[in-house]
């Protein structure tokens, strides 16, 4: 009966990160179609505001005012 190889670490840990990657990836998807069909319902209701957009960016975290300069 021929013996199994085995996974390298190496291979295991590739293998790891790719799902991760692949992970993250899937959620960026999602949360961007979620927006798409929120404001396409707001937009179909009347209740879209566009303003509101742009004091949010994509991520959820407000956007910095582009006249401040951050202390490093």
């Amino acid at each position: 009966m021929p013996t199994k190889k085995r996974q390298t670490m190496g291979k295991v840990t590739r293998e790891r990160e790719l799902k991760e990657r692949r992970a993250l990836k899937q959620e960026k998807k999602d949360a961007r179609k979620a927006e798409a069909a929120e404001r396409a319902a707001g937009i179909a209701n009347g209740t879209y505001d566009p303003d509101a957009l742009d004091e949010q960016t994509r991520d959820g975290e407000p956007a910095s005012d582009p006249g401040e300069s951050e202390a490093v």
